[in-house]
């Protein structure tokens, strides 16, 4: 009987104890975590962080400062943590390799968010794709194409690629040829365009229309006809331009541009 309180008073009550500071230990290190983590939370909130940014970061530092937690309380008991840390490190080699490219497109997901070189709703070219971005996520981003299709993009891809967003200026140039044939007056045609266009909805009040000659072919002048909009209202400008064109050089008896002789020739 004396051995058996000898052995309960030497293993099972420190044991006790450690357990006891051990989970003592979880909670107050658990409570500073949320505490360190909400206060961190309010700083970046903020500033010009994205939400989501803000989030994902938050995340990823509380399941550090938990992991760094728990090896604190495993060398609390008395176990050698420098071999579970080693096992860690190399779980952690071995994730990110087998995960490389999802920690790519994590990484510019971050990058995109910070820099902003687009935001939802803007029109974009980039990684092959042209449309309005729909979602901006952490791996991938969401563009709808103009013919109506979703287009998931990795994160990655948009980031390395050149990207043109034509939603960054309050406006945007419609580039438009309107071909004349070799006999027609160039200054009527000119100022009837400048005239007509002046009827085309929803371009830029600031902006004029450029409309000059643009080059020379064998058919006759090449008139750069180049109003100003919104990016919102490009295709509807640049259907109205085009039938704005046909209109007036019809109704004033522009004569259609011929083939040359030679050419049509050829082409046979």
């Amino acid at each position: 009987m004396p051995t058996n309180l000898a052995l309960v008073a030497s293993v099972v009550i420190p044991f006790l104890f450690k357990f006891a500071g051990a989970v003592a230990l979880w909670i107050a290190g658990g409570w500073c975590i949320r505490f360190a983590l909400r206060i961190l939370r309010r700083g970046l909130s903020s500033g010009t962080l994205d939400p989501t940014v803000i989030g994902y970061l938050i995340n990823i530092l509380g399941a550090v400062l938990r992991v760094i937690l728990v090896v604190a309380i495993l060398g609390f008991f008395g176990i050698q943590t420098a071999s579970f840390a080693a096992l860690l490190a190399g779980a952690g080699v071995a994730i990110g390799a087998a995960w490389s490219g999802m920690l790519s497109n994590f990484a510019a997901g971050v990058f995109l968010q910070v820099f902003r070189p687009f935001s939802v709703g803007d029109f974009i070219t980039a990684g092959g794709v042209t449309g309005t971005v729909e979602e901006i996520g952490m791996f991938v981003t969401s563009i709808q194409s103009m013919d109506c299709v979703r287009n998931i993009v990795p994160n990655g891809k948009l980031f390395s690629d050149t990207i043109q967003n034509f939603s960054s200026h309050p406006y945007r140039r419609v580039d438009l040829v309107a071909q004349l044939d070799n006999s027609a007056d160039v200054a009527k045609a000119i100022a009837l365009l400048k005239e007509g266009i002046k009827a085309v909805p929803n371009q830029d009040p600031n902006t004029p229309a450029d409309i000059e000659v643009l080059e020379f072919s064998e058919r006759g002048p090449r008139l750069a006809v180049r109003p100003y909009t919104h990016t919102d209202n490009y295709w509807q400008v640049y259907f109205d331009t085009n039938r704005m064109i046909v209109e007036v050089l019809g109704k004033h008896g522009f004569p259609v541009p011929r083939i040359p002789v030679g050419m049509a020739q050829g082409g046979n």
